[in-house]
């Protein structure tokens, strides 16, 4: 079988990707370890070796993406074309359906585990994509970061993650403008946060 070739981290990772995938497809009603066990072309007793529960295969196919993704972190050169870039990227990217039916029938179906559980389980101690594009930004001398606070920081994005949350699909691009142009500097600019560049931002 498959798993007499593949053994230790090697089997433990397809094992997560092949979780991974199915939570993308089907949420988290379609994770089970038999389904999980199929699609990674393994047993579900190499599963229950590692992981007890779902609950537990969820966490560790969670932490295990937030781990090992390839994250697009725009450089456009100013702090609107990064947040705008970053929200254009994140619409078109299916794993947004996916990460959102997960977060969302964790709390709302099984009521198990957290949202923000599963968010820590995504990112650990690393830095998110706005954290990061907001501190390129000041390295540029665009924000002024110790005269706002951190749940400011985090707008764009819940922002979208909440209207997306709502459609179900892809938002309208005028709807990532208007995050971005009607709210997002908008309120840096009332912190006294926001230098403008050159007339880009509005």
């Amino acid at each position: 079988m498959a798993e007499n070739r593949r053994r230790g981290a090697e089997l433990e990772a397809a094992i997560l990707e092949a979780a991974w995938e199915l939570l993308t497809e089907s949420g988290v009603p379609g994770l089970s370890m038999d389904a999980v066990a199929r699609r990674a072309k393994t047993s579900k007793h190499v599963l229950y070796r590692r992981w007890q529960s779902n609950e537990e295969l969820l966490r560790a196919a969670v932490r295990h993406y937030g781990e090992n993704r390839e994250e697009f972190v725009p450089d456009t050169g100013t702090l609107r074309g990064d947040l705008l870039a970053m929200l254009q990227d994140a619409n078109d990217n299916g794993t947004m359906a996916g990460l959102i039916s997960v977060f969302a029938h964790s709390a709302f179906v099984t009521g198990n585990i957290a949202p923000e559980e599963l968010r820590r389980e995504l990112l650990g101690d690393r830095l998110t994509r706005t954290e990061k594009i907001f501190a390129r930004a000041a390295e540029r001398g665009e924000v002024v970061l110790d005269r706002v606070s951190p749940r400011v920081l985090r707008v764009p994005f819940d922002l979208f993650r909440n209207d997306y949350m709502l459609a179900l699909r892809k938002l309208p691009e005028e709807d990532l403008v208007a995050i971005v142009d009607e709210v997002t500097i908008p309120l840096l600019r009332g912190a006294g946060a926001f230098r403008n560049r050159g007339g880009d931002a509005r």
